[in-house]
């Protein structure tokens, strides 16, 4: 039986809670933080677990709306349900059971439950879920699943756009998984190398249209993923980044050939060359993101693009895609393979790799 302290208890909690959560919205109405930094931070700091929007997102936003509105009735105004709250309700966003809230969160198809990738059709649109905790590292099962998943959609026929999204809001792919590279030899990593490749062209051929939403870290591989779609629709706390160099080795996945397409060659020359990542806004600014859009309104934003490239002629779609990846692109992702490999297999790679897995700074030696 329930005391009365367990009451009071369950009552402070439960007005803790509504009221950290107005506070949040109130501040990310007010663009003070970033949806993601505000969880993070009550996380953090706070010791919220779990926080606010993702607490509000599994109980129901519907739920959470009409809990605030007996708030405001019994403890004031200061409870009232905030306007981003109430329009995401409006909708239909609510929460893990609608698949969309704060955050988007996964409805794989059956079959495609489990795995590092995950695969939903809506109508004519696929989604493929990066889905590979902690940081959705690129590793050869990753990149067969992927390969999966696009061949499937591929084949079947009826979809018209591919949206590439994260199931976890704090990375959109933090690039190749080392631990794996390391198990590699020269002509295991030119099989990984080829098979994304090959992967990226068949992207960029197809009368799919491809759009990543990005919505947090995108490095190395992660970022040459973003860049072999059609469009990259940026979060406002979205990075992007190639910091192959800090590891003695070079982009394999496209990063030498399409960053200088996007965003000419001087900035991809210093990105690829210091390693130093760039914002969402500076990657608007120089053509790498298409566009750049608030945190929670990320994955609606790439469902509307793709919503409006599915109704276009896919003929005319994929005659103008073959046409603007054409030029000397294949020569270059040739070479690129080429001193990827090179590079791979130097005792300044075996350095940087061994200097990343045991936090340390490399020491590089020129061999």
């Amino acid at each position: 039986m329930s005391t009365g302290t367990d009451l009071d208890t369950t009552a402070l909690v439960d007005r803790f809670t509504l009221k950290a959560l107005v506070e949040s919205c109130l501040v990310l109405e007010e663009g003070v933080a970033s949806m993601k930094d505000i969880d993070l931070g009550m996380m953090v700091g706070a010791g919220m677990v779990p926080p606010p929007f993702a607490r509000a997102d599994r109980l129901g936003l519907d739920e959470v709306v009409a809990s605030l509105e007996r708030a405001a009735r019994e403890w004031g105004e200061r409870f009232e349900p905030p306007t981003i709250l109430r329009r995401l309700v409006a909708e239909g966003r609510l929460g893990v059971k609608s698949g969309q809230g704060f955050f988007p969160y996964p409805r794989p198809d059956a079959g495609w439950e489990q795995g590092p990738v995950k695969l939903e059709t809506r109508e004519r649109t696929a989604i493929a879920w990066l889905d590979n905790p902690p940081a959705n590292s690129i590793s050869p099962e990753f990149v067969e699943t992927l390969a999966k998943a696009w061949d499937q959609v591929e084949s079947a026929g009826s979809v018209r756009a591919f949206v590439f999204a994260s199931a976890n809001p704090l990375v959109f792919s933090a690039g190749a998984d080392i631990k794996a590279f390391t198990g590699m030899d020269p002509a295991g990593s030119r099989q990984l190398v080829d098979r994304m490749h090959a992967l990226l062209r068949q992207m960029e051929t197809s009368s799919i249209a491809t759009i990543a939403a990005v919505g947090a870290l995108a490095f190395g591989g992660g970022c040459e993923l973003a860049m072999g779609c059609d469009f990259r629709i940026a979060a406002e706390s979205a990075t992007f980044g190639q910091p192959e160099i800090n590891l003695g080795i070079i982009p394999g996945f496209g990063g030498t050939q399409r960053l200088p397409r996007l965003v000419g060659e001087a900035k991809a020359l210093e990105m690829n060359l210091t390693g130093e990542p760039i914002g969402a806004d500076e990657a608007y600014e120089v053509g790498l993101a298409t566009r750049v859009v608030p945190d929670h309104e990320l994955f609606d934003t790439a469902l509307g693009w793709a919503r409006k490239l599915a109704g276009q002629a896919p003929l005319a779609i994929e005659q103008i895609k073959s046409v603007s990846a054409a030029g000397d692109l294949e020569a270059g992702i040739e070479a690129e393979k080429r001193s990827f490999v090179t590079v791979f297999g130097s005792g300044d790679a075996r350095e940087g790799i061994s200097a990343f897995l045991q936090k340390r700074a490399p020491r590089f030696e020129g061999k």
